[in-house]
């Protein structure tokens, strides 16, 4: 059974002092075609980010994985038995902490398992999560915007921009033709 996690956004007031802003569950909960669940905490869209007396909820919009350009994205996904999800490679950094269960990240020559407490810098790489256990797992995700070096590109090939993942809950066995700016994630 999905546990919401809980949410605490400070802010300020007409004074100036410190308050809390929102205290209570993620408002946004989405299930990716694996069932992969996505509870969205925050986001940002600009570096350095803008601090405001207070600010509308930025995970309110539609959700894509990477964050915007120059921006972040934290977010805990929930992994039930048995979920795969589907190859993909995003232009950001993006740490994953394993907060309980298992998981194993597999890339194009080799995977390897994470349990609670371990964390993977995952720097654009091609890669899936599979949680191969009985267990559901959870992960907290903090994705850092990012751009491919020159040399990077040149060896992946021109052609990987085009197929970058953005939208978690397309599911792209639907598609009549391989359309690459839509791929799914978990």
């Amino acid at each position: 059974m999905p546990i919401i996690p809980r949410r605490v956004v400070t802010g300020h007031d007409q004074r100036g002092v410190s308050v809390l802003a929102d205290d209570g569950p993620v408002p946004v909960v989405r299930t990716a075609p694996d069932g992969a669940l996505f509870y969205e905490v925050w986001a940002t869209d600009a570096m350095p980010a803008p601090i405001g007396a207070a600010e509308p909820d930025p995970t309110l919009s539609a959700l894509t994985v990477p964050p915007t350009p120059n921006g972040t994205k934290i977010r805990i996904n929930e992994f039930p038995p048995g979920v795969v999800s589907p190859v993909h490679r995003t232009q950001s950094v993006d740490y994953g902490i394993v907060l309980d269960g298992e998981v194993v990240l597999v890339l194009d020559d080799s995977e390897t398992t994470l349990r609670a407490g371990d964390v993977a810098v995952q720097r654009g790489t091609s890669h899936r999560w599979e949680n191969r256990t009985s267990r559901t797992a959870r992960m907290a995700f903090i994705l850092v915007d990012g751009a491919f070096t020159a040399e990077l590109l040149s060896t992946l090939g021109e052609d990987v921009l085009g197929n970058l993942l953005h939208d978690p809950l397309h599911d792209p066995s639907t598609d009549s033709a391989h359309d690459p700016s839509h791929t799914a994630e978990a």
